[in-house]
């Protein structure tokens, strides 16, 4: 076809073409294409004033951030979006762990490349729209302001920031929007929340988890029962649900990645790197439920708490193969030994229960100890604390029993222990010392594995109970 054209419509046409493209690239948000994982975020701002986007390296995290912020800041909204809209001009804060790293993600997609100014406009604000930009000093590129034409008529403005220059940085007198690109510090992150209070504004966290469990991390993934959670909400993208990979990049991808480090890289699951106690993939101790054989014997975990989450573990035992199985959890914070009790004797009133040695400490209330309270209410407790078979009952003998049995495929867990799943991806190490915070379910399950040796078959009747050191 380009042979039969004259030289001046080879001309023409190449005009045509170029015009295209800077049209395109001057008003790249009129072409954003989200995938479903990205519309769930969008979508999610419409319900919930705290969002966070966990995802791997490389799968659209920042992007989708970047294309929601110029649609707040402009006002010009494609048909198909579901999340919270503004039909005026807003003030936005937006930024990440510095100010060179905000030139160079946040303020990269939202205006250009910051060394170009001649590009300025091919980030996702359309260069129509931008009104105006102030320049940060001390940092090349950088910008400190943008004011942007708003569709009402109006002009936004978004300041950008840098989460080293501490919490004051961050203080305004009132936003409408609040982006984090990369895990910010707690006080940054209250101090984007505050800014936020006067107008019911909304808070975006946009990141690859590798700093592993934080504060604020913690605060979307295991809020316990803060009653702020439900004006909280996470979105997690791994690398399958990347449209734009195909199986072979996947699988390329996932395998250039140091294992302590895959998960977080390309599941967006905290990484907790080398302080991570159970380093190993979730994968591998998922399993599908499925009903216990009649053979295999049964032993429940105990963890009291009041203030910290009491714990529990039902536990199945293969003894022909030595695999044990967690089949069931429960977690619940203050709430007293009838209440625990009633949600867990449906599990079989024959259970023996296996608990630690702050089961023998005495309640300020009763005086009664805690482990006779909760055999008081019907729970089939085991007659002496937890222990290994020599009598000895150390923390780190019991997750190292727990590690190896994970490393070699004998330690297995239901896929619908959400509260086991949880911890598991936050236990960790700091200075070499094991971080005793959301582990209630993780110990309940270790006391059940040490005392796997007093584990039953589930009787035809519901006449088991202990008494002292005997079983009737």
């Amino acid at each position: 076809m380009l042979e039969s054209l004259s030289y001046s419509e080879k001309q023409e046409l190449a005009a045509l073409l170029a015009e295209q493209d800077r049209r395109n690239r001057q008003n790249r948000l009129a072409t954003y294409r989200p995938y479903k994982k990205q519309i769930e975020f969008h979508k999610a701002g419409a319900a919930y004033r705290e969002r966070l986007f966990m995802a791997g390296n490389q799968l659209g995290k920042t992007l989708s951030g970047a294309a929601e912020a110029a649609m707040h800041l402009t006002g010009e909204y494609p048909d198909w979006w579901p999340g919270r809209r503004w039909d005026r001009p807003i003030t936005m804060l937006a930024g990440s762990e510095s100010y060179e790293l905000t030139r160079d993600g946040v303020q990269r997609l939202l205006i250009g490349p910051p060394m170009s100014e001649e590009d300025w406009g091919t980030g996702y604000i359309p260069k129509a729209a931008i009104l105006g930009t102030t320049r940060r000093g001390g940092v090349s590129g950088a910008l400190d302001t943008v004011t942007v034409r708003h569709a009402s008529g109006g002009a936004s403005t978004v300041l950008l920031k840098g989460y080293d220059q501490g919490r004051s940085k961050w203080q305004a007198n009132t936003v409408d929007f609040v982006w984090f690109d990369e895990e910010p510090p707690e006080d940054v992150y209250l101090e984007g929340i505050t800014r936020t209070n006067a107008t019911g504004g909304s808070v975006a966290v946009t990141f690859t988890p590798l700093k592993g469990m934080s504060t604020v991390v913690a605060r979307f993934i295991m809020p316990g029962d803060d009653e702020g959670a439900k004006y909280r909400t996470v979105i997690t993208m791994t690398i399958d649900d990347a449209e734009h990979y195909s199986p072979e990049e996947r699988a390329r991808i996932i395998a250039s990645y140091p294992a302590h480090e895959r998960e977080a890289r390309t599941k967006g699951i905290p990484s907790l790197g080398s302080g991570r106690i159970f380093p190993v993939s979730e994968a591998s101790i998922t399993v599908a439920p499925f009903e216990i054989p009649k053979h295999w014997v049964q032993v429940g975990g105990l963890d009291f708490g009041w203030d910290h989450p009491f714990g529990a573990a039902g536990c199945a035992w293969d003894r022909d193969s030595d695999t044990f199985y967690v089949t069931k959890v429960y977690r619940e914070r203050e709430a007293t030994p009838i209440i625990h009790s009633a949600a867990l004797k449906p599990w079989g009133a024959w259970l023996p229960w296996s608990w630690p040695h702050d089961g023998l400490q005495h309640d300020k209330g009763s005086g009664e100890q805690l482990a006779a309270q909760y055999r008081g209410q019907g729970l089939n407790m085991l007659p002496e604390r937890a222990t290994f078979d020599d009598g000895t009952n150390g923390v780190e003998a019991g997750i190292s029993d727990m590690l190896q049995r994970m490393q070699t495929g004998r330690f297995k867990v239901f896929s619908t222990c959400r509260e086991f799943f949880e911890e598991f991806r936050l236990y960790h190490r700091k200075d070499g010392k094991i971080v005793k915070e959301r582990d209630d379910v993780i110990s309940a399950s270790r006391y059940a594995l040490m005392m796997k040796r007093f584990a039953k078959v589930k009787p035809s009747n519901t006449a088991w109970a202990f008494t002292d050191r005997k079983v009737v």
